[in-house]
């Protein structure tokens, strides 16, 4: 770390291009916004390019989660299986919304059954063949590996029940909630939840930089990793947790998503929101979130002691020794 603070010091624009130049991937963004004013630096061509954000998607779903509570069409400590409209069965009845997107349902990481299917194009498109039916099913059938609420265990699996939950007791589809509730009243006509690409959006590379990925498709995983953003997108997204009053239909649901609600390891050392990683620093708490595809990866994160926040995007699959994830949290926590 203190080989990036050194590397990436100077003027924030010297800073961002430190930043850049960091990561070995074919395109590379860094984006930052303080107190409102956005500065980004990108290799040729990237700035304008919509990525794949993986589980960066994740506060994009505990925002929902949180604006859904909120109005009152759900409530946190409501059932998940429930929501399904049918009589839960003893193992999964207990597990409830809140569960879900605090990763602490007892659910692990993916379903039994998913990973011989995905095996044959694990580093290709492992999602893709496992449909929300099976989601759902096997979350109806599952057997938690402890009781829900008494241990973290972060789980794709989850977050994606509880999108399927969500859109069952809203009796609209996830894609329709996310776009009414979340990204409309936000402007970001740049992000998307749907597995259609676009001309602009940016191409995946492997680990080793060259060979190309196809498009992410999420099958019915799309609440825990499906969204498309432009770096532009994710910093407003970023920019309306730091100053929450400016969108009235979600401020209290902004604020929400802020709140510590548990915190786990050893000595208790981590904290996290309904759906943010929590960090201290000397400007108060930093919140953040990663992501990574086949073929991409993202970082998102914002303190508000600071009014920065900070987006960066790369398309190259995540490889021991990267530096994308450790520049990224230095632009963030070193600002």
């Amino acid at each position: 770390m203190e080989a990036a603070r050194s590397a990436l010091a100077g003027t924030p624009h010297d800073r961002l291009d430190a930043a850049v130049r960091a990561v070995d991937a074919p395109e590379v963004v860094f984006a930052v916004s303080v107190q409102g004013r956005r500065t980004v630096r990108a290799s040729p061509g990237a700035e304008g390019l919509r990525y794949e954000i993986g589980s960066a998607s994740k506060p994009f779903a505990g925002l929902l989660l949180a604006r859904l509570a909120r109005s009152g069409h759900i409530a946190y400590e409501d059932s998940a299986a429930a929501c399904f409209g049918t009589r839960p069965r003893p193992p999964v009845a207990p597990i409830t919304l809140r569960h879900l997107i605090t990763h602490t349902s007892g659910l692990p990481s993916l379903p039994r059954d998913f990973y011989p299917q995905a095996l044959p194009r694990w580093t290709t498109t492992p999602y893709a063949g496992y449909p929300p039916h099976r989601v759902i099913d096997a979350f109806l059938q599952a057997r938690p590996r402890h009781r829900p609420g008494r241990r973290w265990h972060y789980s794709n699996f989850a977050v994606s029940v509880l999108g399927h939950a969500l859109a069952s007791a809203t009796f609209t589809s996830w894609d329709a909630l996310m776009e009414e509730q979340i990204l409309v009243p936000l402007g970001l006509s740049g992000t998307s939840t749907r597995a259609a690409p676009t001309a602009t959006d940016a191409i995946g590379h492997g680990a080793d930089g060259v060979r190309e990925v196809p498009p992410l498709s999420m099958g019915g995983f799309a609440a825990a990793g499906a969204v498309r953003a432009t770096p532009h997108d994710l910093l407003t997204f970023l920019e309306a947790h730091l100053r929450p009053e400016r969108t009235p239909a979600l401020a209290h649901a902004l604020h929400e998503v802020r709140r510590p609600v548990l915190r786990r390891g050893r000595g208790k050392a981590h904290t996290h929101t309904l759906t943010w990683f929590q960090h201290a620093t000397d400007n108060g708490p930093a919140y953040f979130h990663c992501g990574a595809t086949s073929g991409q990866q993202a970082f998102i994160g914002f303190c508000p002691g600071t009014g920065t926040a900070v987006v960066a995007a790369a398309t190259r699959k995540f490889r021991r020794g990267d530096r994308f994830v450790p520049t990224a949290y230095e632009v963030l926590f070193g600002g």
